[in-house]
């Protein structure tokens, strides 16, 4: 389906929406203060090494130190497969080792980065594995007569005596051979000038920072089918066209410069479609809604009827209702970036074709994903399971933080439950110390219940304690904030 891209760009951030059809199926943040790191080279250090975990931690030149598991170390991974060597991490490892590294997953919550000694830099037809000899081709080119071809043109155009394997990626099926001669060349000179430095410089150091996000768009986003690219800044615009014609010619011609007064993302609904990506509900033009919560854990998204009463009969209601959220959520974990284990939780459905139906139309839905998932089915209780390849932070997590009142748990205690436990408190306050009068210092509706139902409360514990209670209001504090001031 043709598509178009918008990016707009702020000295603090570039942001990129893609629509189809005037709907955005996509939204991509980089801030210049907070870049994401995955695709960076390092020469990093080995700080610690963890032999209970098969693990180690590695400085880079971050605040956290990265993190390293046996399994992402090349070597041992080459070895253990080909059941030669299978050593422990502690004899491959040492700590002050220096160690070229590259970042697959970016630091999220109070994880590190993660990391692999295997390192990979993708161009726009192929991606360049310089350890590996493997010629491999993207699963979605399904066709085995294509994919026998396009191994057979790389190999023609590969030098001779070359080291490194390549991933044919699926744009390369209407690629010409210059093309991807341009790839080649591109690609391991960039292994060849990062090895050069690598030897030149102390660890930690950066060795490679992958693209910005406005060139990724060209390299990653950008296809046959994008109609046009458009952005509103100048200086972004003759970078992306100078890159343009450098590696994807083709696309030269479509990059407009926005210069209109009214704001690019304003005028095409986008940031509308931000604040809705935000919301933990999502309203189907059914009447049905989605209740979509992240956890550390996971994703868990519920399936709801809501108001909607059509169709011939209850069943024939679910059934469409499931129809209708398994396309928009599809759409939702592209647009908020979901990714880590997702369970979906569809309305029952009593007959096995009308669950058979709604897995093919999310899955059809999932087609478009450009990122990696497996979608496992129905469980026993009716659940479906899923995984979404998590490499970056998800919108929420990039655009908000945890709520300061209710610390993220989404609700925060009563002003009775903080009354009764500041009553408690005072008991325990007034069995240690003798004070001479006992101060509250709470939120207006905490002390408006202790002068209303409450004062019969606060009465009864200044009599049992034969002391004074006095109240004060303090506007600052949230409902569940508290002092108890002893005089």
């Amino acid at each position: 389906m043709s598509h178009e891209i918008l990016i707009n760009v702020t000295p603090q951030e570039t942001r990129v929406a893609m629509l189809e059809q005037g709907v955005v199926q996509e939204l991509h943040m980089e801030r210049s203060s907070a870049r994401g790191l995955v695709g960076n080279v390092y020469l990093g250090r080995v700080a610690r090494v963890l032999p209970g975990m098969q693990s180690a931690f590695i400085e880079i030149g971050l605040e956290r130190a990265a993190f390293l598991h046996i399994a992402d170390i090349w070597e041992h991974r080459q070895n253990s497969h080909g059941g030669a060597d299978t050593r422990p991490i502690e004899k491959i490892l040492h700590e002050g080792q220096a160690i070229l590294v590259q970042v697959i997953k970016d630091p999220i919550g109070t994880k590190g980065a993660r990391l692999s000694t295997q390192a990979s830099f993708a161009g726009r037809l192929l991606v360049f594995l310089p350890q590996d000899s493997h010629i491999g081709i993207s699963q979605r080119i399904e066709d085995e007569a294509e994919r026998e071809s396009l191994r057979e043109k790389l190999q023609h155009l590969l030098p001779e005596g070359m080291t490194g394997g390549f991933i044919i990626r699926t744009m390369a099926e209407t690629a010409t051979e210059r093309e991807m001669q341009n790839d080649i060349e591109y690609l391991t000179k960039l292994w060849r000038d990062l090895n050069q430095r690598g030897r030149e410089v102390p660890a930690p150091t950066l060795l490679y920072q992958d693209l910005s996000l406005a060139q990724r768009v060209l390299r990653d986003m950008a296809t046959e089918e994008t109609t046009r690219v458009v952005v509103d800044s100048r200086e972004t615009f003759v970078k992306m066209q100078e890159f343009a014609r450098e590696y994807t010619p083709a696309l030269v011609e479509r990059i407009v410069h926005y210069s209109g007064e009214r704001p690019l993302f304003d005028l095409n609904g986008v940031e509308d479609e931000i604040e809705k990506a935000l919301a933990r509900r999502v309203d189907l033009k059914s009447g049905g809604y989605l209740i979509i919560d992240q956890t550390e854990a996971m994703t868990t998204i519920d399936v709801n009827t809501g108001g909607f009463v059509g169709g011939r009969s209850f069943d024939d209601t679910i059934f469409k209702t499931n129809l209708e959220a398994a396309q928009v959520i599809a759409r939702q974990l592209r647009l908020r970036n979901l990714g880590g284990i997702i369970i979906i939780d569809f309305i029952d459905m009593e007959h096995a074709e009308h669950r058979a139906a709604v897995l093919a139309e999310l899955n059809r839905a999932l087609d478009k994903d450009r990122t990696r998932l497996t979608v496992n089915g129905f469980t026993q209780l009716g659940l479906v399971e899923m995984t979404r390849k998590r490499t970056r932070e998800s919108l929420a997590h990039v655009l908000c933080e945890p709520c300061p009142t209710c610390g993220g748990r989404g609700e925060h205690k009563t002003a009775q439950t903080i009354c009764y436990e500041i009553l408690r408190e005072i008991l325990r306050e007034a069995k240690q110390f003798n004070a001479r009068e006992f101060r509250i210092l709470a939120s207006q509706s905490v002390i408006d219940l202790f002068l209303d139902e409450e004062s019969q409360s606060l009465a009864q514990l200044g009599d049992f304690i034969s002391k004074p209670i006095s109240l004060q209001v303090e506007s600052i504090y949230t409902q569940e904030q508290y002092d108890i001031v002893l005089i």
